[in-house]
């Protein structure tokens, strides 16, 4: 069983496998890198990425070396760590080019294996076979550890490329690490490898179902906004020794894409009975005309089975969006003058309705009295172009207003996929007490910080700081016949 899943993993991300690859290793061991095996007449050139210089063939006491397909490292050394590439010339001259990354770790005291260097985990029957030891010719096994401590007792068969543990159960659930030697040229070196062994009476196995997204779903984006696509799945029951869900955009998955633009966050949990998920949301930072082309498609991965989802994208009817922008600030509940309220209710009416000819929600003036707070705030949102949040001392300290930034940032940035404008109106310093969420779009894109000059002539609009919020707000207001005026 364990054989035919692997290859529907294989076989899942086989068409960017060979395009680019991470490595981790140990400082002090042996490593070896290997290029996509092609035909035996093509010639394999290495390169070193990060300083566009070639790597020679083995000469006279040389560490790094190539060797045809073959990148070796005798031993490796921590500045190793960079990135890498083959390149296969064919005989038409046709050329092709494979990037690897590789990250060359310390050894820590009492730390035998690194949680990057863990290989794919090896479930249920007892039998764990040395991760890399093939890659090592006549390699030879002097150790095995678990969680760090020597393994011995009769119970442990060992073969010449693994172990057999005897009617395994709960007890033997742990961190496995081979430790062999590779001889190159009468020079003797360490490699080690780990893998997570979990016994089978631990889970139970069911083909894993998307729960969400459903196939062929089209979702409705905003060009230049972000987006989150979550993916939820049930994996079986209990935690399972192989659980992956993950995001494929037009066939290649997110960890080769441009991490500026795409990257992806997973997190699991038990439902009821122990049933065991796993959700992974994909953040596209900002749709492109492209994105309207492209298959986003969700693959759920357990011991059993693999299935996706795919979904497509398309842009929302604007005719839905009654306001440019929301805007969420901190309420005083003193008579004291108040420069934000002010700013809120005079300053930015008059600049981006009057002036610019935006339509904007304001919380108090555009409510209703009687009005539901939380289905008010609900409606609006899905009816805002923008949410606009003013950022002071005040809104973050305050827990009364935590209701209003947590649903209008879900609504936002999960639901409505909304573009959200921070405006900093007093200087915050760091960022620690704000929401993560908040953290996150300060980290992609920044405030746009008021400053004390700009009280001064605030009813400018063309001050730089006005200029800054008209570039983030919608790219077609409505018309303003006082669009000049001031």
């Amino acid at each position: 069983m364990m054989e035919y899943v692997h290859l529907i993993f294989l076989s899942t991300f086989l068409s960017v496998s060979m395009t680019s690859e991470t490595f981790d290793a140990m400082e002090h061991e042996a490593l070896v890198i290997k290029c996509p095996r092609w035909s035996s007449s093509v010639k394999v050139t290495w390169y070193h990425t990060d300083t566009n210089k070639i790597i020679p063939a083995e000469e006279e006491g040389s560490r790094v070396f190539s060797l045809k397909r073959f990148l070796w490292f005798l031993p490796t050394s921590r500045e190793d760590s960079g990135n890498y590439s083959c390149v296969i010339r064919f005989s038409n001259n046709r050329t092709k080019s494979f990037n690897m990354s590789l990250q060359v770790h310390p050894y820590k005291q009492g730390v035998c294996f690194p949680s990057q260097i863990r290989y794919p985990n090896d479930t249920g029957r007892g039998k764990i076979v040395c991760p890399t030891i093939d890659n090592y010719k006549n390699a030879t096994i002097i150790q095995w550890y678990k969680d760090c401590k020597p393994l011995q007792g009769q119970r442990y068969f060992k073969g010449e490329k693994y172990i057999f543990i005897n009617n395994p159960r709960k007890e033997d659930d742990g961190y496995y690490t081979c430790q062999f030697i590779y001889t190159h040229k009468g020079n003797v070196f360490n490699v080690s490898a780990t893998r997570i062994f979990i016994s089978k009476e631990k889970y139970s196995p069911l083909p894993p179902k998307i729960l969400f997204p459903k196939d062929k779903d089209v979702i409705e984006v905003e060009l230049g906004a972000a987006l989150f696509l979550k993916c939820q799945a049930r994996l079986g029951i209990k935690k399972q020794p192989m659980a992956v869900v993950t995001w494929d955009v037009d066939n290649i998955p997110v960890k080769y894409l441009d991490f500026s633009r795409f990257h992806e966050k997973t997190h699991f949990f038990e439902g009821r009975e122990q049933e065991y998920y796993r959700e992974t949301t994909l953040h596209i930072t900002e749709i492109k005309k492209e994105d309207l082309q492209t298959n986003f498609t969700c693959i759920a991965v357990n011991e059993m089975h693999n299935t996706k989802a795919t979904v497509t994208l398309q842009l929302k009817a604007q005719y839905g969006k009654i306001y440019d922008a929301y805007v969420i600030y901190p309420k005083s509940h003193t008579n004291e003058a108040n420069f934000v309220e002010y700013f809120v209710y005079q300053i930015m009416p008059d600049i981006l309705e009057n002036k610019c000819g935006y339509k904007l929600c304001i919380c108090g003036r555009d409510t209703y009295p009687g009005e539901d707070t939380a289905t008010a705030i609900e409606k609006r949102m899905q009816k805002s172009r923008r949410l606009i949040i003013l950022l002071t001392e005040q809104l973050i300290n305050c827990k009364e207003h935590a209701y209003d930034q947590h649903v209008a940032l879900y609504n936002a940035l999960i639901q409505n996929n909304t573009k959200v404008i921070l405006l900093e109106m007093e200087t915050i310093g760091t960022y620690e007490k704000l929401q993560e969420s908040l953290r996150f779009i300060i980290k992609q894109q920044g405030t746009i910080k008021w400053k004390e000059q700009h009280t001064v002539h605030p009813q400018s609009s063309n001050s730089k700081f006005w200029k800054r919020v008209r570039y983030h707000m919608p790219l077609t207001p409505k018309p303003s016949y006082s669009a000049n005026a001031g």
